[in-house]
């Protein structure tokens, strides 16, 4: 079995959007050399989450939008978390909501999707440099 790593950077300068980060991964994927196989990739940071679903504007406002609608980010004095100093309790509950990692099938070398998936990287608390780690393993 081989095994290989890689870590996406990102630095998202408002506070939250969502990124594509499909072709990253088939870069990795690539690289790998691997042809079957598990892939896992995962937000390294408590306020950011990695998710699957449809690449369509309508539906990340809909995001958006309900996320903000279940963790409001002001009043920020609402959240116990924000009383240490941060503004950022929000962002944890959204990251809670939208999930750390996704794990996709490798089939011939693919990233064996259904209809219409695609990998996202989801940023609630922007600003600063983030990480997203690939694993890759397999034959």
């Amino acid at each position: 079995m081989k095994s290989y790593r890689k870590e996406l950077w990102f630095n998202v300068p408002g506070r939250r959007a969502f990124i594509n980060i499909t072709p990253q991964v088939n870069d990795c994927l690539r690289d790998s050399g691997i042809a079957e196989g598990l892939v896992l990739v995962n937000a390294m940071h408590i306020t950011a989450s990695v998710f699957i679903n449809d690449d369509e504007s309508g539906l990340h406002h809909d995001y958006e939008t309900w996320l903000e609608q279940l963790a409001p980010h002001e009043p920020t004095s609402r959240y116990h978390h924000n009383r240490t100093g941060e503004d950022n309790a929000d962002a944890h509950i959204k990251r809670q909501v939208m999930g750390r990692e996704v794990v996709v099938a490798i089939t011939r070398g693919q990233l064996d999707f259904g209809p219409w998936e695609q990998i996202f990287y989801g940023e609630f608390d922007g600003g600063r440099k983030k990480r997203v780690l690939v694993k890759i393993i397999g034959e």
